[in-house]
This record gives structure tokens, sequence and C-alpha cells, in this order.
């Protein structure tokens, strides 16, 4: 066998990251090493900082140097040395031979860009087309990723797009010069289980067609066990364990890989509402329409049906969960019911019509009304304490308490979600993501609401860190006979925390019911095609 054959396409060989900060040197990921072979796909999965990311970013130099360094490591590509390669020699590689996807495509693309530019820029660089060659090869790739009407799309901006088609023209982007690595960070974290098989699957085909290797960063271990057919484990920056995909899942051996594989939501809600309770918070025919801004000119354009025609009921103690992809409309329906924002036709609480309450008159039941958002930095003050976070709604709601008094109430709030009150001084930043949704969760806790709005409550969070929060949620649900309203389009937590279930399209409810029925018997194609989306493994074939 030659060399060339036997030899690892990409060989990353005891690999240490360090961060400088003054004086402080930080390292950040210590002796890892792992290797891709052509046509394999390779995971590295762990939590938030486990030093996955960094890792791959350091295979292309993307680190911020010289803040960043290498203490130790080499990375092989092909048999060439990248760790301390010139600019030239990693600008040959990049965008060329290696690629890379990442996380979040609104921020990875030029919003002041057209897809065009975007794409066709690769071309024009490291195969010297011109402008009329390169926009030939530009609408072949975007038909190729699944952009319909490649040719229209050219002239769009990616605010004109949706998640899903941020992320095909990323991908059009990194295919674009047939590159013999791909590079994978969390491609399918921010998008709708439906369209994330569509990627997932899609970029199966590609690495098929183009034979090239695939390094898969993610958290998410049922994409591993889809997608890929060998997995390093990292944790604080080391890789504590590696091998074939079915070895580490049956048997894994390290007690944090038996952690992540056993930490996955799961269960059943706790708290059963008595089937005779009068419903809470009932509405009739309710419609929603939000109004849609046109971004590039900030005005109130036309308006969608995003809520049309729905009959909905909760009980107290009971979980309505709302499952439906982006654009739904579950979310401005579980808006609507509580006022947040203009709708029509009858909502009820506590036997009384709400439907025409404006702002004034709603202020009396916001404390019974509570929302924990979908993210927890962006939803906290960075420049309010964790004390004064929570406090805030005592403020407004019950003026005539005292401070030791409102005190006592955050301290017994963060006692609830599991945080400890000498922390309450602190800010957002000092925290962790799951952290900080525990504290969205006390600031709705602390007014001892009846009702809480979830707006997909775990789906910025880790895998083990989203079953702590659906057990906390349980927990709380159980002792204060809390109405959950849920909305989430990971299937696997509503799973776990729903009693009944809505499944939304297009502003519409095409099917509802109890969580067995929905998920062992689903009767619409749509509801089977978001479970099958979410829980077959079959749907992809991992290389073996």
């Amino acid at each position: 066998m030659t060399k060339e054959a036997s030899s690892p396409l990409l060989s990353v060989d005891d690999l240490s990251v360090a961060f400088r900060s003054g004086e402080t040197v930080n390292t950040v990921v210590e002796g890892v090493s792992f290797h891709v072979d052509a046509g394999e796909t390779v995971a590295l999965v762990g939590e938030s900082g486990s030093g996955k990311s960094v890792s791959a970013l350091s295979v292309l130099q993307l680190l911020p140097y010289p803040a960043a360094s290498h203490p130790s490591g080499s990375i092989r590509f092909d048999g060439e040395e990248l760790l301390g390669a010139n600019d030239k020699a990693l600008q040959g590689v990049r965008g060329n031979d290696i690629s890379m996807i990442f996380q979040e495509p609104m921020s990875s693309l030029n919003p002041l860009h057209t897809v065009e530019r975007q794409v066709s820029e690769g071309l024009k660089l490291h195969q010297g087309l011109r402008d009329e060659a390169a926009r030939e090869r530009t609408i072949e790739l975007l038909d190729r990723v699944g952009i319909k009407n490649a040719e229209e799309r050219l002239r769009s901006y990616p605010h004109q797009l949706s998640g899903g088609q941020r992320q095909r023209v990323m991908i059009a982007m990194a295919l674009a010069n047939r590159p013999k690595l791909l590079i994978a960070d969390e491609p399918t974290t921010a998008l709708d289980v439906t369209v994330q098989a569509q990627i997932l699957r899609l970029l199966v085909e590609l690495q098929a067609e183009l034979g090239m290797g695939m390094m898969f960063i993610t958290h998410d271990l049922g994409i591993v066990r889809r997608l890929a057919s060998r997995v390093y484990v990292m944790q604080g920056g080391k890789v504590v364990e590696e091998g074939k995909v079915s070895e580490v899942f049956s048997n894994p051996q390290h007690p944090y890989t038996q952690m992540l594989i056993s930490t996955e939501p799961s269960g059943a809600p706790i708290s059963t509402p008595e089937e005779s309770a009068s419903p809470t918070l009932p509405a009739d025919d309710l419609n929603a329409r939000p109004p849609v801004n046109r971004a590039a000119l900030q005005r109130t354009g036309d308006h969608i049906n995003a809520a049309d025609g729905i009959d909905i009921a909760i009980r107290q103690g009971e979980t309505l969960g709302i499952v439906g992809e982006s654009g739904s409309g579950k979310t401005t329906l579980g808006l609507a019911l509580l006022r947040l924002t203009d709708s029509k036709g009858a909502v009820r609480f506590d036997g009384a019509d709400i439907s025409g309450y404006g702002r004034k008159a709603m202020m009396p039941l916001r404390s019974d009304l509570q929302v924990v958002f979908q993210d927890p930095f962006g939803s906290l003050s960075p420049r309010m304490s964790v004390s004064d976070i929570i406090e805030e709604g005592l403020l407004i709601h019950q003026p005539n308490l005292s401070f030791d008094e409102r005190d006592q109430a955050v301290v017994q709030a963060l006692e609830e979600v599991g945080l400890d009150p000498e922390t309450r001084f602190r800010y957002p930043h000092e925290f962790s993501g799951g952290q900080r949704q525990r504290i969205s969760i006390a600031r709705a806790l602390v007014l001892k609401p009846r009702v809480i709005l979830l707006d997909e409550p775990t789906s910025a969070l880790d895998m083990s860190v989203q079953a702590q929060v659906v057990e906390l949620l349980r927990d709380i649900q159980a002792k204060h006979n809390l109405a959950y309203l849920f909305i989430s389009h990971d299937l696997k937590v509503v799973r776990a925390l729903s009693h009944r279930i809505l499944v939304m399209k297009d502003g519409k409810v095409v099917e509802a019911g109890d969580r067995d029925t929905i998920f062992d018997n689903p009767r619409e194609d749509y509801t089977r095609e978001l479970i099958a989306a979410a829980f077959d493994e079959t749907m992809l074939t991992a290389a073996e």
C-alpha cells in the first residue's frame, strides 16, 4: 500500500491552544490528537467549552493570533504541515482544499453583499474565473444545494433568506472549489428538525459525490449516530474517548461519555392535570396578524396570517406543547394568548374575556402570565445584577414589599431553580448558558404565576443542560401546579415535558392530541415528517 493511500487526509497530533490576556495565559486545548481519512466523517463532540470548535479553527489557523498560540502540536494536511505555515500557503488551502461551514450563517454571511458576490468570491480567487463563468458556476452550486429559483436568488441579501436557505448558501460557498476536507461546526443547531434533516442528507450526498473527508463538530449525539463513522469525545480541552460510533455509543468507557449519552432529554411529564378542571386559558377562533418588517427600509409592510382560526385551552398543572417549523406561527400564537401581540378572537383567563384588554387593563394580570424566552443572554440586561433582574417584577406588581421582603423572595426563587443565592449580586455574563436560563425561570417564578409561556427555552443549551432544565421545569410545575405553554421545534424535549401537543403549519393547527397519540400514531403526513426527522436514525447512512 502506498504512503498516500495509507496516510490520513488530516492528522492532528498533540495539539495545544492557549490564549493570552495581559499577563495571564489560559490553556483551553491540551494534547489533542485526531485524524480524518479521505471520504469518512469524523465527529468531535462535547459540551460548550470542551475545546472542539477551537481545535477545528486551529486547522485553518483562524484563531485570534497573536493572542492565541500553540504551545505544542502538529497539523498535517495531505502530508503538508499547516501549523506555522505562512499566509500564502494558508490562503491556498483555505476555502480551496479545506472549507468550513459555521454554526450561524446570518453572522457568517456578509449582510452587505449579495448571494452571487459571496459565493463567486472563492471561485474568482482560487480558480480565476471571470464574471460570466463565475455566475454560471454559482447558479449551478445554488441549484445543487437545493436553492429554488437559483438564478433569481443571486441578487438576494442574507436577510431575505430563511435560516435553511442561508445555510445552503454557506454550503455552496464551502463546496465551490470541491474541497478535499469539509469542517462543519454545528451547522444545523439553529435549524428546524426537518430542515436539519434535509441539510444533513445534502451533506451526505455531496460527500459521496466529491469523495471528501468531513469533520463534524456538534453537541447533538443524535446527529453523530446518523452521520459519523468515528467519534472523538472532548471534555475540558482534552479527548477523553475515541472510537467507532457504534462501539462508543453502545459501550461508553469514560464517565463523561456515559453522562452525555444518559442525559439526553427523556421521560414523561410528572404532574397529571385533573380532567374535570376548567381551562385556565382557553381561546376560540384566535387570529394573529403580526406586522412584517421590511428590514432594508425599516418600514412596516404587509401582514401575514401567523395564527389563523385556532381553538386552544390549557389547564393548571398541564403542559401544552406547540410544535412546528420556523414561520408556522407557534410563537405568535403564544404571544397572542398572553395578549403580547394584537389578535382577534376570544381569549379568556379565569373566566373573564381578556381579548379586548389593552396594556393598562392587562397590567394586573401580568404577574399571573409570565414568559421565559429562547436566548437567556439576550433577555437578561447585562447592566443589571441578578438580584435586580429578578426583583424588577416585584417592584412593579408588589410595590408595598420592603427591601428585605423583596430580597427574601429573590433568594427563594434562586433556591427553587437550583442556584446559590449568594451569587445574586453578580451579572449575567458571569454565568453559563444553563445558569442564565435558570435565572430567567427564577425571574418568572418570583411573581408566583399561574401560566408560563416557555418559548424555545432549551434550544441554545447543551444536551445535558437541556435535560437538567427539563427536569427542573417538571419539578417546579408539580410543586406549584403551573400551566406551561411550551413552544419548541425540538421534539425530544417536547415529548419529555408535554401532556398535550398542537402541531402547527402555516398558521394553522394541522393536528392536536395527547402526547402518546401524537408521537405513536400521528395522522398527518406533516406530523410524521417532523417525528421522523427528530427520531429516525436510519434517515442517513454513515460510512462504516
